[in-house]
């Protein structure tokens, strides 16, 4: 450890990665669940994979960390995922609010805001990070 920073040896030690998997446990334990039946095979099928699709991004991307181009590409895909992970969560609070728990689903929204800033800040500093490699 070195100026209070953890040193990273996998995607798991990534804050990022982390609150993308808490997210996703959030959205299919807590959320999916109380669904309505009419929606299993529309937004319930878009929100599974949207909210597998960013821990997995950050999971296959971290192999590809030094190819700078590569691993940008995964971060932007992961802030996209992550943007349609709001949006779902947006229409549940809006449409199926007699469905859900909006504390619960304003939870996963401030972590899906929080992973945005996150990738961002994590795209930047890894730039600086590996400019000389």
């Amino acid at each position: 450890m070195e100026n209070g920073k953890t040193t990273i040896k996998t995607f798991k030690d990534l804050h990022v990665y982390q609150n993308l998997y808490k997210a996703m446990l959030i959205v299919l334990t807590k959320i999916i669940p109380t669904l309505p039946k009419e929606e299993r095979y529309d937004l319930v099928d878009q929100m599974r994979r949207a909210c597998k699709a960013g821990p997995a991004l950050i999971a296959e991307g971290f192999a590809k960390r030094y190819q700078k181009k590569n691993w940008e590409k995964y971060i932007n895909d992961t802030i996209g995922e992550s943007n349609e992970m709001i949006h779902h969560l947006s229409i549940c609070l809006d449409v199926y609010f007699r469905y859900i728990d909006s504390t619960t689903c304003n939870e996963a929204i401030n972590l899906y805001n929080i992973v945005c800033k996150q990738l961002t800040s994590l795209k930047n500093s890894w730039k600086n990070y590996h400019e000389n490699d």
